[in-house]
């Protein structure tokens, strides 16, 4: 049975999961284009997620044609879109689009809200950096490695307050380019 009130709240964690999984601006440019992100959550948190985003994919697969393609324009029109598969050992993997002009700026997709990024080290192609967001209320740090313009891999830990309690996520993340042509994918909001 679809259950548009579980799809509403994981598409609405979906802009979380691509701040965790998209590098932060690092020396390394990254090519505009389509991009497949995988990753892999941790945590009491993370496990949340992740249960949230299996169900999601279930519900959408189990859905009618004509109402799964209404909610994948949907999620289209906000830059993302689920990758066909999961991710291997039991991760996500979805599809983001990276305009030109985010690219030329060296800007990755970031959380909704008020937050603030500080790069901690550069060393190579490794960029270490904290954050802190006011809405939802988060920190963390992590560490972005590129391997050329066209894949990295990240490692993040957020702490977020959740119902008056804290909660901690581990992300590991892997991008790789796929295409200069985002197709219908518009770029992340």
């Amino acid at each position: 049975m679809f259950k548009p009130l579980a799809i509403a709240l994981t598409c609405s964690a979906i802009p979380l999961a691509l701040a965790c999984a998209a590098p932060p601006a690092a020396a390394q440019n990254m090519k505009p284009g389509l991009w497949e992100i995988t990753s892999k959550m941790g945590g009491e948190q993370g496990a949340k997620m992740a249960a949230a985003q299996s169900e999601m994919q279930k519900q959408l697969a189990a859905m009618p044609p004509e109402q799964r393609k209404m909610m994948e324009k949907m999620m289209a029109q906000q830059g993302v879109s689920m990758a066909p598969g999961a991710a291997p050992g039991g991760g996500m993997a979805t599809r983001i689009c990276i305009s030109k002009e985010m690219a030329a700026r060296n800007e990755a997709p970031a959380q909704p809200g008020d937050c603030k990024q500080e790069t901690l080290s550069r060393s190579g192609n490794t960029t270490k950096f904290k954050f802190s967001c006011s809405n939802p209320p988060s920190s963390g740090e992590g560490e972005v490695s590129f391997s050329g313009s066209e894949a990295y891999s990240s490692k993040i830990k957020t702490t977020t307050q959740h119902k008056g309690k804290t909660e901690t996520m581990n992300m590991e993340s892997q991008g790789k380019w796929l295409s200069g042509d985002c197709g219908n994918l518009k770029p992340v909001k």
